[in-house]
């Protein structure tokens, strides 16, 4: 099987990435990026060769949307293609007004409207609601859907294990290619809000390892390879970002003392792995992905973690 990476160029170069499958003359896509992403997938498409009916399938790791913002524009343009997702995030794509709200929420109207633009429902006979195991042929290959709680209570990853290849959205982790050294890829969890939860991404990360895969594709970004090692980070990572919400639990400004706390233990880390840049390369890089993740320890903790 082909895959392609596409940038989605949602915030940043390489920070968002949807990847395109191709197998017998047969596509799909897995995560779409936001609306404003869907130009670059269907070029993407056409530089294969292929046409927009070759494409059956668009598979979501999970509804965030960064990850899935694009699909009712996608499908639009995708007249064949099946919409496959986790039960509990079907019925947001079919009407997405309850996701449109919650990130307006979090972000604001004019942040929303320059990130994520139009959200368009996708028809219900479209949809495919995966249960955990199901199996989806594309041309020659066969891809499973595994749930992988922890990142999100709907979240899910989709495997070929013959091709020793996993496409795991958030469950895997954030690794972008600005931060790899010669001592190979810099990798860290995601804990966003809402629905982090520790002994679950534990888990999912030890379910996704034990598919076996020579090659992890990471929505953020692109594929890594040494996913043994990876694997133990995130383990050691989620357990440190645990440590630091728990102590800065009391604390009067709470979500401001995680991220300085994952800021430190993120520094040294890079500085362990060899990575040379400078304070502002690194702010530039992680402060958007520390910003999220202490909201969502601090979620976390408010659930009575």
């Amino acid at each position: 099987m082909q895959v392609l990476t596409i940038d989605t160029e949602y915030v940043r170069p390489r920070m968002d990435a949807s990847h395109l499958l191709v197998a017998a003359g047969r596509a799909a896509f897995v995560d779409t990026g936001t609306f404003f992403s869907v130009p670059h997938l269907l070029a993407a498409l056409a530089a294969t060769g292929l046409s927009t009916e070759a494409v059956d399938y668009i598979f979501l790791t999970h509804i965030h949307l960064d990850h899935a913002g694009g699909v009712g524009r996608l499908a639009d343009a995708l007249p064949r293609a099946a919409v496959v997702v986790h039960p509990r995030g079907a019925p947001h794509l079919a009407d997405p007004s309850k996701l449109i709200a919650a990130t307006k929420a979090v972000y604001g109207d004019s942040v929303f409207e320059r990130l994520y633009g139009q959200l368009s429902p996708v028809a219900a006979s479209r949809l495919i609601a995966a249960e955990d195991g199901r199996s989806f042929v594309l041309g020659s290959e066969r891809l499973e859907f595994i749930h992988t709680p922890g990142h999100a209570l709907h979240h899910g990853c989709f495997v070929d294990r013959a091709g020793g290849a996993a496409f795991t959205g958030d469950t895997f982790g954030i690794s972008y290619r600005e931060l790899d050294t010669a001592a190979g890829e810099f990798i860290f969890p995601t804990t966003t809000p809402t629905q982090f939860d520790p002994a679950q991404l534990h888990a999912s990360i030890d379910r996704v390892l034990a598919t076996g895969p020579r090659l992890v594709y990471l929505t953020h970004y692109g594929p890594v390879r040494a996913t043994p090692r990876l694997g133990a980070d995130l383990h050691a990572d989620i357990d440190a970002f645990v440590a630091i919400a728990r102590s800065s639990a009391s604390m009067p400004e709470r979500p401001s003392a995680i991220a300085q706390g994952l800021w430190a233990h993120l520094s040294r880390r890079l500085d362990a792995h060899g990575f040379r840049g400078g304070e502002a390369e690194r702010h530039a890089v992680l402060d958007g992905d520390v910003r999220l993740n202490a909201a969502g320890l601090d979620a976390w903790l408010a659930r009575g973690a």
